[in-house]
């Protein structure tokens, strides 16, 4: 429940931080990649931190080297917070964390299902559920930045010149 607090927390922080006078803070986007970037620190801090014995056990047993996976999720994860946070590379990382989070939720059903996570009272509902609110996060991030860059928006994160043409 802590990534959902994260998420929610960081992001009215910033929302009210940027109605206070801080004017980069007024988008909600920016806001919300905040938020998003907040959550993706957490988890992937904690597969290396404190909960990695669990979530190598979260892993299910069909896939080979549990814990060179948690290892590669953590690392993707932390690498998607921080580029969600810079304009230009947002909406790749939004797409990313967004890929993540979709490939990553059997394991989730399987941690519930199987019980291999001690103490976790969660059930498969409230887990599919807060897994929709990341998940709805991300998207609206990218779908946002993508509508963005077309409406040529100067907000939005620049694009790469296209070979042959002046920069």
């Amino acid at each position: 429940m802590e990534p959902l607090i994260a998420l929610v927390g960081v992001t009215a922080l910033l929302l009210v931080l940027g109605a206070a006078g801080v004017r980069p803070l007024r988008s909600w986007p920016l806001a919300l990649r905040g938020g998003i970037a907040a959550v993706f620190t957490l988890t992937g801090v904690s597969h290396f931190v404190g909960m990695r014995e669990d979530m190598i056990a979260m892993v299910p047993p069909e896939l080979p080297a549990p814990a060179l996976l948690v290892t590669v999720t953590g690392v993707l994860e932390l690498a998607g917070a921080a580029g969600v946070l810079w304009a230009r590379t947002s909406p790749w990382a939004a797409a990313g964390l967004s890929a993540l989070l979709v490939a990553v939720f059997p394991a989730n059903v399987y941690a519930i299902t199987a019980g291999t996570v001690a103490g976790t009272t969660e059930s498969l509902p409230v887990r599919t559920a807060v897994q929709a609110v990341f998940l709805a996060a991300t998207l609206a991030v990218l779908v946002h930045q993508l509508r963005a860059r077309r409406s040529g928006d100067p907000g939005a994160p620049a694009r790469a010149p296209r070979a042959g043409t002046a920069a």
